[in-house]
């Protein structure tokens, strides 16, 4: 028997871009020693309070059937968090409590693509996107950028790729690359979504991420409340990655469908952790501002760690865990610079080409070490770098 065609052309080429973080760990399951920097893992772990908050929820009996929106008073919560940080007016029928980020983009695409209907999505991203659109049965579309406009997408990308797609799936602050999408790219972005009737899909996991400027939800823009899903979660604001929690803030009568395609799918997210995700967002920023506080400073570290290298540069990073290096004057390709660097050092980054063609030529990596062993490893990749052969200078002024 097949699988079906949906589920069997999820990924055309069979790479889902995790590859050499498999490798990874498989080699430390074999007993070698590897510094990992691939995945958006905190080092720190849920916070022990949050634990407790859970184990109590479950221990007074909300281990049963949860409301499959969601609890009334954690979508009420996320709710007046959401207007707080965008300005914008929100309602608990605005909210759909989903079991993480993933979930939510999934659901978010079920709801706004037909089947056959083109989807477009920026480039790089992350390396689930091209398959979560494709599992919606939708076709995805890739708009490219590039260093030059610090990949973010151009007016003029937009305008050549919207024509005849139903869906637009962007992520700021953006993994991989750090980026924080600016006003004038946003009113780029809902410009497109408007004059070509786009559902925006926005992926705003790493709001409270942010090193340097702001984040603008899009969907605070003008007109664009009534046309935009927002997709958050708990994973990266407080450490609550394995808990699977997040949601999805759209307008109410999509939010109401999008309960009825839980029902039929997740069944909702169990109590005990709702419970848990409630106490968290109600200690408000001092919260999400411990947790985040690591990365800010390992962005400082890996700068200097990086400071004056020939032959890798930190891009430009004003938010999220991540860094993107560009590798190219060493002549490899992420993906060979990731095999190499893991094979000679024991160091494991993610290659840009696991986050598309726009990517080729960098390398993720994930600040998710303590502070020594992340300065020591920058440290030991910049040397590496100075190892490899030379390709074709890289006029980092020009990009």
């Amino acid at each position: 028997m097949k699988a079906s065609a949906r589920l069997s052309t999820l990924l055309p080429d069979g790479n889902d871009g995790w590859d050499l973080y498999r490798k990874a760990l498989a080699r430390q399951n074999a007993g070698m020693p590897v510094t990992m920097l691939t995945i958006g893992e905190h080092d720190i772990g849920t916070a022990p309070a949050i634990l407790d908050a859970m184990d109590a929820a479950a221990r007074r009996g909300l281990t049963g059937y949860a409301p499959v929106p969601g609890q009334n008073t954690l979508r009420a919560r996320v709710a007046e968090r959401i207007e707080r940080m965008t300005g914008t007016a929100t309602a608990e029928e605005n909210v759909l409590i989903v079991p993480g980020g993933q979930a939510g983009l999934f659901a978010s695409h079920i709801a706004t693509l037909d089947p056959g209907d083109t989807a477009l999505f920026v480039d790089p991203y992350y390396a689930t996107y091209p398959g979560t659109i494709r599992g919606a049965g939708g076709l995805p579309r890739a708009i490219v950028t590039g260093p030059e406009t610090r990949f973010c997408p151009s007016r003029d990308a937009l305008a050549e790729a919207a024509p005849g797609a139903r869906t637009l799936l962007i992520n700021t602050p953006n993994n991989p690359t750090g980026q924080i999408y600016d006003r004038v790219t946003l009113e780029g972005i809902a410009e497109a979504c408007i004059a070509h009737d786009l559902w925006l899909i926005s992926d705003e996991v790493y709001e409270t991420q942010v090193w340097k400027g702001a984040h603008l939800s899009p969907r605070a823009l003008p007109g664009m409340a009534e046309r935009t899903l927002v997709v958050g979660s708990m994973s990266k604001s407080h450490a609550m990655t394995g808990s699977r929690i997040g949601w999805v803030v759209g307008p109410a009568e999509i939010i109401a469908h999008m309960a009825d395609l839980a029902t039929h799918t997740t069944y909702g997210v169990p109590g005990f952790v709702q419970a848990a995700a409630l106490w968290a967002l109600q200690q408000g920023p001092d919260l999400e501002a411990e947790v985040s506080a690591p990365f800010r400073r390992r962005r400082a570290l890996a700068e200097q760690a990086l400071a004056g290298n020939n032959r890798i540069r930190a891009l430009p990073s004003d938010a999220t865990m991540y860094l993107m290096l560009d590798i190219r004057p060493t002549g490899l390709s992420g993906s060979a610079f990731a095999e190499a660097l893991l094979e000679a050092e024991g160091i494991a980054v993610m290659p840009g080409e696991s986050f598309g063609h726009a990517a080729a030529g960098h390398v993720r990596v994930a600040m998710t070490i303590e502070d020594e062993a992340f300065a020591e490893a920058l440290a030991r990749l910049a040397r590496f770098a100075e190892t490899c052969p030379s390709g074709t200078p890289t006029n980092y002024e020009e990009t």
